[in-house]
């Protein structure tokens, strides 16, 4: 019972805390950690000591899951050597610097003093990325730091099995080898020989509650049997977490990936949390522990400072070489420019430490010399980079001047994407119309995804704040309308005239259909000259040869609305003879009739803020 209690507590502390954090916009692993170091000291706080099994084999597996499964292979294959170099390279190269630190200030084994690099060496996923997504870290820094997260830790975990194996006396450089290259192969195969049978399992399963059923075991059946053989469970659960993640549109149904979606958030909101307060829980008696180990005081602070400072130094001293080393190798070919300091700036203050360390000291066997002091290096890596670096990385990004993904600029290219799925969509609907189809059928879906894809134009240009606009007007009616129709059926419930398994199935349709009506979340309101404006479209010869702006004929209004008397939405220009017209989403539909009747084939938009121009030949945006 005392356990069960305490779980719960522990969730939901962890919870609030986390909901605080959000509040007051601080990095929850940050607020977590540290309100779990101050609670280690209250005098009703019992001492918390975790199996390092549980996080190995019971935290791990879910958190490398789902940290997979929402990643996109298309988007690493590009920086596939940065994300080596980081994931491989930097680690090891952290590992013996650490190494050489402890066994010159601590006098242990060498291989001792390996095995606690490894400890200390990978930053952590968790960390990196919700402190990069919190302070609005540009996106292509936080995919190279995904990336690198999903495997430094089979990285590090293998070496530290090495150290271990070395501080026995069982070791070779050539078994060593052997031992590294079976753990990344025979992950690699093992997950994804997990992700093709758990693929066929779902081809077959069309029920949401079995196919998160199957989800909620797919980590566990690859890293257990990965790790039962000594290769990388870590690599094993990235490997099937990409695979299943990346074909999850094919072999899912629509039904079962929301559930997915939804359960995993949930799972890894929970964990991590949970995991970064139960951290700072443990510094208390870790701390104590290392104080009366036999070392002096003074040698006991020199080094924790000596390896927090080792691990901070050496992640730009690798940093900046291989960024470049990366760029001339695979991104010079392909004609991309040669990238800002800044960006291997920002990537090595984002070296955060947390779970994996913490759970890779306590995997130390119990002979090991100086343990309780190694374990406290440990730990103040841990603190000293959540602290230092968590902190201090809001403000070097400000100072850089780098700028996170703009829902603006997220807006228009949700637009663009959705109006060619509408194009696809009503060409499809088109195939499909037979005699026997009814007229008013037709209509009502190319009306629905017309007005779809018009939902996600309109959330452009000037504030919906200062305007009503279609879809806006839509959401606000549907939704009153709903409310009055679940205030009636809840009236029903309450009388008890109709059987509960009835009320349900009516509830499930409004509630289902509440959940579809499109809700406009408004872009940011950032001063920036031509924010939205998009890369030129490849192929389009139209885009090439019209003109970046013209004279416009009428700024600031349709002529066609203000003689009909109709109010307009957004303003477009032809590129070709600068008449403005209203888009799509306004009554008069003006500037795609002027294009069907002149053939002008781009327009641009002349909202504020905006230059991003359309093509309505191709439908491409550029």
């Amino acid at each position: 019972m005392e356990i069960a209690v305490g779980l719960v507590l522990l969730v939901a502390v962890a919870v609030a805390l986390a909901a605080l954090a959000r509040r007051l916009g601080v990095a929850e692993p940050l607020l977590l950690t540290v309100a779990g170091v101050v609670a280690s000291y209250l005098p009703f706080v019992p001492r918390i000591d975790i199996n390092p099994e549980i996080v190995i084999l019971g935290l791990l597996p879910p958190l490398v899951y789902t940290a997979t499964i929402g990643t996109s292979l298309v988007e690493f294959r590009p920086k596939k050597v940065s994300i080596a170099l980081l994931s491989v390279g930097l680690v090891l190269f952290s590992t013996f610097a650490v190494a050489l630190v402890v066994w010159k200030m601590l006098a242990v084994p060498f291989a001792t003093a390996v095995a606690i690099g490894a400890v200390v060496s990978p930053p952590d996923s968790v960390a990196a990325t919700a402190i990069a997504r919190r302070v609005g870290m540009p996106r292509r820094i936080v995919t190279l730091l995904e990336g690198e997260a999903l495997f430094n830790d089979a990285t590090a975990l293998v070496a530290l099995r090495t150290a271990v194996a070395a501080s026995a006396g069982a070791f070779s450089i050539w078994q060593a080898g052997a031992n590294f290259l079976w753990a990344t192969i025979g992950g690699a195969l093992i997950g994804g020989v997990a992700a093709a049978v758990l693929a066929v399992l779902r081809l077959r399963i069309v029920d949401p509650v079995l196919d998160t059923s199957v989800s909620l075991v797919a980590p566990f059946a690859a890293y257990l049997p990965a790790e039962a053989v000594h290769a990388s469970g870590v690599i094993a659960g990235v490997v099937c977490g990409l695979i299943l993640g990346q074909g999850a549109p094919v072999w899912q149904t629509a039904a079962s990936r929301i559930a997915e979606r939804t359960n995993w958030r949930t799972i890894q909101f929970i964990l991590e949390n949970a995991v970064f307060l139960v951290m700072g829980l443990q510094v208390r008696h870790i701390l104590e522990d290392a104080w009366h180990g036999g070392l002096s005081h003074l040698t006991l602070g020199l080094t924790c400072l000596a390896v927090l400072a080792t691990v901070i130094v050496v992640r730009p001293i690798w940093c900046f070489p291989s960024t470049y080393f990366a760029w001339f190798v695979e991104s010079r070919p392909r004609g991309k420019p040669r990238p800002a300091w800044t960006a291997p700036a920002v990537v090595s203050w984002a070296g955060m430490r947390g779970v994996v360390t913490l759970a890779g000291a306590l995997l130390l066997p119990s002979d090991t010399p100086q343990l309780a002091t190694l374990k406290l290096l440990a730990l103040v890596v841990v603190g000293g980079t959540l602290l230092l670096q968590g902190i201090s990385l809001p403000w070097l990004i400000r100072l850089l001047r780098l700028r996170g993904p703009s829902r603006a600029e997220d807006a228009l290219q949700q637009a663009n994407l959705l109006q060619q799925a509408t194009t696809a969509g009503l060409a499809a609907l088109e195939a499909e119309i037979v005699p026997e189809t009814p007229p008013e059928i037709v209509t009502a879906l190319k009306d629905r995804v017309t007005r779809r894809a018009n939902t996600a134009w309109e959330q452009l240009g000037r504030s919906e704040s200062l305007r009503i606009t279609p879809s806006g007007e839509y959401r606000r009616l549907r939704l009153a309308m709903l409310r009055a129709e679940r205030e009636t059926v809840l009236q029903v419930r309450d009388s008890g005239a109709v059987d509960h398994e009835v009320l349900e199935y009516v509830m499930a349709q409004l509630d289902m259909e509440e959940s579809i009506v499109d809700r406009v979340v408004e872009a940011d309101e950032v001063e920036v000259p031509d924010l939205l404006a998009a890369p030129l479209a490849v192929g389009c010869d139209h885009l090439r040869a019209a003109a970046q702006v013209r004279v416009p004929d009428t700024p600031d209004l349709c002529s066609e609305c203000v003689a009909a008397g109709l109010v307009w939405v957004h303003l477009r220009m032809c590129l070709t003879c600068g008449h403005v017209a209203c888009c799509d989403s306004s009554p008069g539909n003006h500037a795609t009739g002027h294009f069907h009747s002149t053939g002008h084939p781009v327009m641009r938009s002349v909202e504020p803020g905006e230059s991003w121009r359309w093509c309505y030949i191709d439908e491409i945006l550029g």
